[in-house]
């Protein structure tokens, strides 16, 4: 009997390691799963399995060239990580608001790097 399918969103897609180095090198430009195997020092049907994974889920896009499939990272599939991951981005920011206030209380200083003495 097949294995069920343990990876159906960006989500848990991510949760990999390997996915997210495939990920991080696609940030920087398509790549053949040759082009991947030799940057991640990875064996090939590693690459591929993850690559499927990653297409399944909507983050990677591949295109055929000749004989060669083309993987590009799919910023629309990362669009649902970004939006949660920006609900605590606001969280930080504010965190970080009011350490600066506590910080300029302590020192008398601004601490937003507004402050420019020349």
């Amino acid at each position: 009997m097949a294995r069920a399918a343990t990876t159906t969103d960006a989500f848990t897609a991510v949760a990999e390691q390997r996915r997210r180095e495939i990920l991080e090198v696609l940030a920087r430009g398509e790549r053949s799963v040759g082009d991947l195997v030799v940057e991640l020092h990875l064996a090939q049907p590693q690459v591929s399995k993850h690559l499927k994974v990653l297409h399944e889920v909507g983050l990677v896009a591949v295109r055929e060239d000749g004989r060669r499939r083309l993987y590009r990272l799919e910023g629309r599939g990362l669009k649902p990580i970004h939006d949660w991951v920006a609900g605590f981005a606001r969280h930080w920011e504010d965190r970080f608001g009011a350490l600066d206030a506590v910080l300029e209380e302590l020192t008398g200083e601004r601490t937003d790097g507004n402050d420019h003495e020349g």
